[in-house]
């Protein structure tokens, strides 16, 4: 195998790490390696969950006319029956379900419709009054709280509702607009990005919101559910529960990764081992090959060595049936000279040439 195949296994093997390395990391390498030979491979989740695409753009008023969310009020179309092109009706917003207020034309004071929720954009819902289902109004998301949007319609623009992030899935609530109290919607896991899916409903499909990682806690869109990495973990976050709101984007110590096997992409500890269908087919490895994979998962700048032991593992158990047999030996030998060499690598070396000489000459 040459040099630019060296690469692209070392690539595929998980965690990546500065190339090959100084003979006198053999011994944490090959510790590092038994340890890893004990583990299965893991599994990514599988299948992709059934879609729905919700249907935009229906009049409640006339089903047959004008659009409601095209921006336009015309036709039918009023403050009552299409806040997103009308405006919202005065009194919607002082958080009193009073007048002619109702669940689809003040979502924000009635709290969403029964039917918000169900995967359907119909009856009286639109993009202003139930964006789980008919995804958002078209101008959500350019950074401006303006015309109908509300906390309910728009948190990308508006940020979360008052209530949000008290705990209690209550008001005007959905899994849309407030993920972190009322859980992600239904779809969203499936690894697929899809309407109404966005940054803030879906992280774990979506990725996390443009300005996550730049160190600032950018509220009010900003919280520790959509932005852990700016904003700091929630509070129940790191007891080893992955709770019905945490997601793996919210609490990556709770939940894991944001990884399915299959859907195209080639994510976090996904590799060719456990996701061929995303990472592509692994290559046959030899028993150098899998020593400088090895390598590659190993920081020696740091005392002790700061290894990756799913990176570790991946790269042995890529080895051939030689490479397999060889690395065990290496091992076996340098965890038996311990007792003699003490700290002393140059002696671990010494005693365990002819198995180091036998792995880096052997063939698959």
């Amino acid at each position: 195998m040459d040099h630019s195949s060296r690469l692209s296994f070392v690539q595929r093997s998980g965690r990546r790490r500065p190339g090959f390395l100084p003979a006198r990391a053999l011994a944490w390498t090959v510790l590092a390696a038994l340890t890893a030979t004990g583990l299965g491979a893991g599994c990514g989740r599988s299948g992709v969950w059934d879609e729905v695409d919700p249907a935009y753009g229906v009049d409640p008023v006339d089903p047959g006319g004008p659009a409601c969310g095209d921006g336009v009020c015309d036709g039918g179309e009023s403050c009552e029956s299409c806040s997103p092109d009308c405006g919202l009706c005065p009194t919607c917003g002082d958080g009193a379900c009073d007048g002619a207020e109702t669940c689809s034309s003040c979502a924000s004071d009635c709290g969403p419709c029964p039917t918000c929720g169900d995967g359907a954009c119909d009856g009286a819902e639109s993009c202003g009054t139930c964006a789980a289902d008919c995804g958002p109004c078209p101008t959500c998301g350019d950074g401006a709280c303006a015309g109908a949007e509300t906390c309910s319609s728009c948190p990308m623009d508006c940020g979360p509702c008052p209530g949000c992030g008290d705990g209690a899935c209550a008001g005007a609530e959905t899994c849309q607009t407030c993920p972190g109290d009322c859980g992600v919607c239904a779809r969203c896991g499936d690894g697929v990005c899809s309407a109404p899916e966005d940054c803030l409903s879906c992280a774990p499909d979506c990725g996390a919101c443009a300005t996550c990682g730049n160190g600032v806690c950018n509220a009010p869109a900003e919280g520790c559910f959509t932005c852990p990495a700016d904003c700091g973990p929630c509070g129940r976050c790191g007891d080893g529960v992955c709770s019905a709101t945490e997601t793996c984007a919210s609490c990556q110590a709770d939940c894991g990764v944001c990884s399915v096997c299959p859907n195209g992409v080639c994510e976090s500890f996904e590799t060719c081992a456990v996701c061929p269908a995303d990472c592509g087919a692994c290559e046959p490895a030899g028993c150098r090959e899998v020593l400088t994979c090895t390598f590659a998962c190993i920081d020696f700048g740091r005392t002790p060595p700061d290894f990756s032991i799913a990176c570790v593992s991946n790269c042995v158990a890529r080895g051939c049936a030689n490479a397999q047999f060889f690395i065990d030996r290496v091992m076996t030998c340098t965890l038996a000279s311990r007792p003699a060499c003490g700290g002393d690598l140059a002696c671990v070396r010494q005693r365990c040439s002819a198995e180091i000489a036998a792995c880096v000459g052997a063939s698959c």
